[in-house]
Formats: C-alpha cells, sequence, structure tokens
C-alpha cells in the first residue's frame, strides 16, 4: 500500500519540528573545548583548569583543555580564528595575542583586533624587578641613575626577546630615558640564575616563586610592578613609588576569546560562567597563590584592555626596535 499524502505531510512536520528543536538547543549543549597554547603545568594552563572546572558547573557542560603548544602559542591562536562562532572552540590566551603580530606582521597568522571576540580578562601576572641578594645596588632609582649615566653599562636578563620580561625591560629604558642592555635566555629559569650570580644586573621576573628565593637569600626586590604593595613583600616599592606610574599595567594578563562573530548572547553566558568562578572564594585562593591579581571584566572592558595593550607594547618594540627570535 503506496503511503497516503497525509502520511508525507505528517513526517514532514515531524521532522521540521525536530529540526526546529535541534535550533532551539539552548547553549551550551555538548562540551566546549578551551585551547591553551601552553604546556600543562604553566600559570596560563594552571589558571584556565582551575576556571573551567567552576564553569563547566555553571554552564552544564564540560569544558576540556586542548593543550596546543608551540610557535609562541600562535597554533593554537590560529585555530580558534579559523573555528565556527559557534562557542564550542574558545582560546584561553596571553600576551603573544597581541605581540606576535606585532613582532611577525601577517606571518602570525592572525589579526587579534579582528579575529576574535572577547569574553574576559580572568587575571593579570604582575612582574617584579629582582637583582641578586648581594648586588651592590639595591634599588631602583640607585639602579637608574647608573644606566642614565653609563649607557649600557646595566644589564637585564629576559626569558627571550619578544616576552614580558623583555617588553617590560625596554619599557622601563624608555621610560626612563635610559639605555640597558637587554640579555635573552631560553626560558626565565636560565635567566633568574644568571642574575642571581651577579652575571647580569637584574630582570623583571613573574611573581610565582619569587618569595621562596626572597626568603632563601637568592635575589633581592628592587620594585613590584602592582598598583599596591605586596602583602608579602611589604617594604619593596611600588614601580609607581619609584616614579613610573601605571606600569602596573604592564603585567601579562590571561584571558578567555571567542572567534570573532560568536553572538552576543553566546559570549555573555560564558562571560558570566567566568566572572562567577572568579568572585568564588576557592577559586579566588588558587589564583591569589600563584600571585595572579583577579580581574573578571566584561567583553567591552576586555576589548578596550586589549587594544590599550596592543598599543602600548606596538610602541615599545618600534622604539626599542625589537626583532623576533629567529631558531
Amino acid at each position: 500500500m503506496k503511503p497516503s499524502l497525509l502520511t508525507f505531510i505528517a513526517a514532514a512536520a515531524i521532522g521540521l519540528t525536530a529540526l526546529s528543536a535541534k535550533a532551539a538547543d539552548p547553549y551550551p549543549s555538548k562540551p566546549i573545548r578551551l585551547l591553551v597554547g601552553f604546556a600543562a603545568g604553566g600559570p596560563t594552563d594552571i589558571i584556565a583548569r582551575v576556571l573551567a572546572r567552576d564553569m563547566s558547573i555553571t554552564l552544564g557542560q564540560p569544558i576540556i583543555i586542548d593543550n596546543k603548544t608551540g610557535a609562541s602559542s600562535m597554533i593554537a591562536t590560529r585555530e580558534v580564528k579559523s573555528a565556527a562562532p559557534d562557542g564550542y572552540t574558545l582560546l584561553f590566551s596571553s600576551l603573544g595575542l597581541n605581540v606576535n603580530p606585532i613582532l611577525l606582521g601577517d606571518q602570525a597568522g592572525f589579526n587579534p583586533k579582528t579575529d576574535f571576540t572577547p569574553i574576559s580578562n580572568a587575571a593579570t601576572l604582575p612582574l617584579v624587578a629582582v637583582t641578586a641578594h648581594d648586588a651592590r645596588i639595591k634599588t631602583m632609582p640607585e639602579l637608574l641613575k647608573k644606566a642614565r649615566t653609563k649607557p649600557d653599562a646595566v644589564t637585564f636578563a629576559s626569558s627571550g626577546s619578544g616576552g614580558s620580561g623583555h617588553l617590560a625591560g625596554e619599557l622601563l629604558a624608555t621610560l626612563a630615558k635610559a639605555k640597558m642592555l637587554h640579555v635573552p635566555y631560553k626560558g626565565n629559569g636560565p635567566a633568574l640564575l644568571e642574575v642571581m650570580s651577579g652575571r647580569v644586573d637584574f630582570m623583571f621576573y613573574p611573581v610565582i616563586g619569587i618569595a621562596d628565593n626572597v626568603a632563601a637569600k637568592r635575589i633581592g626586590l628592587l620594585a613590584v610592578g602592582t598598583a599596591q604593595r605586596m602583602p608579602q613583600f611589604p617594604d619593596t616599592p611600588t614601580m609607581a613609588e619609584v616614579g613610573f606610574p601605571g606600569f602596573e599595567e604592564t603585567a601579562p594578563w590571561v584571558g578567555m576569546l571567542a572567534p570573532a562573530k560568536t553572538p552576543a548572547d553566546i559570549v555573555n553566558r560564558v562571560n558570566d560562567a567566568m566572572v562567577k568562578a572568579l568572585a568564588k572564594p576557592d577559586v579566588k585562593l588558587q589564583l591569589e597563590k600563584l600571585g595572579a591579581v583577579i580581574v573578571g571584566d566584561s567583553p567591552a572592558a576586555f576589548t578596550a584592555y586589549l587594544k590599550r595593550d596592543y598599543d602600548r607594547w606596538e610602541n615599545v618594540i618600534k622604539t626599542a626596535a625589537i626583532k623576533p627570535e629567529v631558531n
């Protein structure tokens, strides 16, 4: 017996109803991938995992961390740029989002101003200006006096060309109208060892791990890159106190972004879950133990922050004529 016209109509109606129901599924209706361009165990990865765990509960779907390392985090960044703008592939990024395109131009493979939709700045990781514990120069004013008097007589280490410590050092030199010699290393660890030994005068080092080295009398502190003095180092002045207000904005940030053209309702949903997570006492405690300064802002505020961040580093990189490292 052949199906009747009414049977076809009924089947079509059922199909349309199913499609409509599927289209109307609230976001998120499946797991979310959060790409991190750094190896597991580093500060960016740890913060991403702390947030993902709490946000998964709020959103009702797992947030799966996917560490796509390599090319100074550009592999992960490019993948998210090319992903569908549906909220299921997100990026947890840092300083390189802006700095890599400034250094590499089109070779970076993405434009931070147009290829992403900012969700929220999670936190900043302040830098601390450190020197050897037994260094003869004990204060930032003394160090800068020497730098202004004798160009290139003061050396500063970093984890590599274009990294946060390098950029902070070059910005300080520009603001102080001094000429200092940059000495790059393959990572913060080797750079700090050279500072401890006294072979390099100082460096800007992430606050994570600083306290143990201070207590062991391996390093001394020149200044902290925070708006207020750090409770763990109450006797160390801020960069503002030694003459450089606003320097705290140079702290490396970690934040979440989506591909460009992601719908506003999805962006706001993820932002809400992230801000709520950052406000919880247990999450705050975990991040503050890392030395992080919690932000948790709106998409509009993060967008404005990223523009300022881009403009600042573009000026520093051009002024200092910083070139990308060639491996």
